[in-house]
């Protein structure tokens, strides 16, 4: 593999994590406090390991005091006022690779999963972030439409993504697969893409995100979502997607070390009955720990219990994201890495 940039994978050591906060005036208003006291969860948790960067709508000062009170420490703690739609940082962070040896900030346009949603202030949060003097690194703004959810390195010039994402007709309907495939192989330093064409989470608005249901841990383990529950409305194509995950071979040509996580109980919307896509793969991966998901339920143990023996050099947390679920997304969705470089 020669590359002139690449894409870190998470693993690799990180400078700061990114968090766009919730709005009072948002999705999360029905339930602001909780989804707030989640968020100052996930912050301390990061900020015992790490540096974050938190954008705020407004009230950056307070804000600031608020989250130092709580337990972040100040040196590691840096609040931007910064206009935003949603909390969805992975989607509308940039996507930082090396270039030539420095960090690059890779912005690509953000269109709300399809233009399901509206996004035009998180689509310029990078821009307007890099205006502010935010960023000591450069940013470069790519007419392609691209999530970080869609996107697992190995490290090793191997992504792994889901065709229901990255092929959908309202992301890139001009570019066939091939296209896409060249351009990512460009932008992001890559040798293969390996697709996969099931896996999904019932409520999940993002076309199936990969960082819900399978995740790189090393350049040679797949940690994934399983369902062992044959009543489950998931478990026919989740059972496909560890078919697929079981015939794919890593960068030197070996089966990969697969690690199936259970799938939580089922969490439902309080109003509108709708399934909730409650997972455990959409952990976060941080320099000296794992942040993973937990909804208050026995399998918490199991999916932790597992989780831990694949990264034995780095502390295994549990946060409850039992209110960030309740706007159909994850701990991982609303966090993006600044990798650090080595």
């Amino acid at each position: 593999m020669s590359h002139r940039q690449t894409l870190p994978p998470e693993w690799a050591p990180q400078a700061a994590v990114m968090l766009t906060w919730p709005r009072q005036d948002g999705d999360f208003a029905r339930h602001f406090a909780a989804v707030e006291r989640n968020f100052i969860a996930i912050a301390v948790a990061i900020g015992r390991f790490q540096n974050l960067h938190v954008n705020v709508a407004e009230g950056a000062d307070a804000l600031q005091a608020r989250l130092i009170a709580a337990g972040v420490p100040r040196e590691r703690l840096i609040v931007h006022e910064v206009p935003n739609d949603d909390v969805w940082a992975r989607d509308h962070g940039p996507i930082t690779v090396v270039r030539d040896g420095r960090l690059v900030h890779l912005d690509f346009t953000f269109n709300g999963w399809g233009n399901k949603f509206s996004a035009e202030r998180d689509n310029a949060l990078t821009r307007k972030l890099d205006q502010y003097g935010a960023w000591s690194a450069p940013v470069d703004t790519i007419d392609f439409v691209l999530e970080g959810g869609a996107l697992e390195v190995d490290g090793h010039g191997t992504l792994l993504t889901t065709e229901r994402c990255l092929l959908a007709p309202t992301r890139n309907p001009h570019l066939s697969k091939v296209q896409i495939e060249d351009l990512l192989k460009s932008q992001l330093g890559l040798d293969r893409v390996l697709w996969l064409s099931h896996g999904d989470l019932i409520g999940d608005d993002t076309d199936g995100h990969i960082d819900t249901i399978a995740r790189y841990c090393d350049p040679s383990t797949i940690v994934y979502q399983g369902c062992d529950d044959r009543s489950d409305a998931h478990f026919d194509d989740l059972a496909a997607m560890a078919d697929e995950l079981r015939a794919l071979r890593d960068w030197q040509g070996q089966p990969y070390r697969l690690v199936a996580l259970p799938l939580p109980t089922a969490i439902h919307d309080p109003d509108d009955g709708r399934r909730l896509p409650a997972g455990y793969a959409n952990f976060l991966i941080l320099n000296g720990a794992v942040l993973v998901p937990v909804y208050g339920q026995p399998l918490d143990a199991v999916a932790l219990d597992l989780i831990r023996p694949v990264f034995p050099d780095r502390e295994v947390i549990g946060i409850d994201c039992n209110a960030l679920i309740q706007q159909y997304g994850g701990l991982h969705c609303v966090t993006m890495q600044i990798p650090a470089l080595v």
